[in-house]
C-alpha cells in the first residue's frame, strides 16, 4: 500500500505564503508533499473533511498521516521532511507551542503589508503540475 502525500494548504494570494511553496516545492526531492491554495476546491475539501473551519487563511495547514497541523507545528514538520540542513530546525518543535505559534501569529497578521499580496490565486507553472492538488491526484 503506498502512503498518502502530505498535503500543505496555504493561503494562494500571499506572496510571503507562495514564495515559501516554491522554497518548500525546490527542497521536496522525495516527493512528500503536494501542495494547495485553501481558496481553491480541493483545498476546501479537504478542510470539509478535516474539519477545518472554512475561513481559516491565516496559517498554513499541513495534513499528515490524516492528521492536522497548524501553524509553527505545520511549518516545523515540514521542514523536518525537506532535503538540505531545514530538518535541523525540527527541535524546536520542543519549545513551547504558545511561544512558537505567538512568532507565527505575528509574521502572519503583517504578511501582507510586509509582503503583499496578489488579487488571484497562483497557478502552478508546467513543471510544478504535478506537486499541486488537483481532481487527478486529490488522494481522499
Amino acid at each position: 500500500m503506498t502512503q498518502k502525500p502530505s498535503i500543505i494548504l496555504f493561503d494562494g494570494v500571499c506572496n510571503l505564503c507562495n514564495s515559501s511553496i516554491d522554497f518548500i516545492i525546490k527542497r521536496d526531492h522525495k516527493d512528500k508533499f503536494l501542495v494547495g491554495p485553501l481558496q481553491e476546491n480541493e483545498g476546501k475539501k479537504l478542510m470539509t473533511l478535516f474539519d477545518v473551519d472554512p475561513k481559516y487563511l491565516d496559517s498554513l495547514v499541513l495534513v499528515q498521516n490524516d492528521q492536522v497541523y497548524y501553524k509553527s507545528t505545520a511549518a516545523l514538520r515540514i521542514a523536518k521532511d525537506l532535503s538540505g540542513l531545514w530538518p535541523v530546525f525540527y527541535p524546536l518543535i520542543y519549545f513551547p507551542k504558545g511561544l512558537r505559534d505567538s512568532v507565527y501569529d505575528w509574521i502572519a497578521r503583517n504578511r501582507y503589508k510586509w509582503f503583499g499580496k496578489k488579487n488571484t490565486c497562483r497557478l502552478p507553472s508546467p513543471k510544478e503540475a504535478s506537486k499541486f492538488l488537483s481532481p487527478e491526484n486529490y488522494p481522499y
